[in-house]
């Protein structure tokens, strides 16, 4: 049976509570400011520390004044630079890299969601996905596209497309709207 403190953790992951915190300097320091979601949900998805760990050694970090929760996430403080900057080559190689790149995939799902919105909506035996780009100054809407899919896995699919590539299918529509027309494809005169 896994201990609750070890727990989800991978062979090569972090279980002591002073390396977690080095790790979590270095995170800040390096993709800050960064979301407790985003470190969560990186660190125990690449399994490199146990949730209670991570919960445990945050809480110490903001109580040894290493790291500051702002609204935008967590900052580094010059003394957390410094533990991050010292101590960070103690740790492995490979837990350093799977870390950042775990953040920096979610922070940049994160910055895509927030500019392409997607919902699914059931509408009887059917799933209605909107997909929405909201524009600069977020009082309209710059696109916004439905589509049908027969079932729930189709359209949770068609929602993380969009969501994942938003910009480009907005910018393929676009240019395939309004583009010249041949004359095979312009309609006869006096049709519309």
């Amino acid at each position: 049976m896994a201990e609750a403190f070890t727990g989800g953790v991978k062979p090569g992951g972090l279980t002591s509570n002073t390396e977690i915190r080095i790790l979590l300097c270095y995170l800040i320091k390096t993709a800050g400011p960064v979301t407790r979601d985003a470190m969560q949900g990186a660190l125990l998805q690449e399994e490199l520390v146990n949730y209670f760990e991570f919960a445990d050694a945050l809480c110490e970090l903001e109580n040894q004044g290493l790291a500051t929760q702002t609204p935008a996430g967590y900052i580094i403080t010059p003394k957390g630079a410094i533990v991050a900057d010292t101590l960070s080559d103690d740790l492995p190689r490979s837990v350093r890299e799977s870390a950042i790149l775990a953040v920096i995939r979610i922070q940049s799902w994160v910055h895509k969601a927030a500019q392409n919105h997607a919902t699914i909506q059931k509408v009887g035996e059917e799933y209605q996905v909107t997909c929405v780009i909201q524009d600069e100054n977020q009082d309209a809407d710059a696109f916004r596209l439905q589509l049908t899919m027969p079932d729930a896995l189709t359209a949770n699919l068609v929602r993380n497309q969009f969501i994942a590539r938003g910009s480009e299918i907005y910018a393929g529509l676009l240019t395939a709207l309004t583009r010249p027309l041949t004359d095979a494809e312009r309609p006869p005169e006096g049709a519309l």
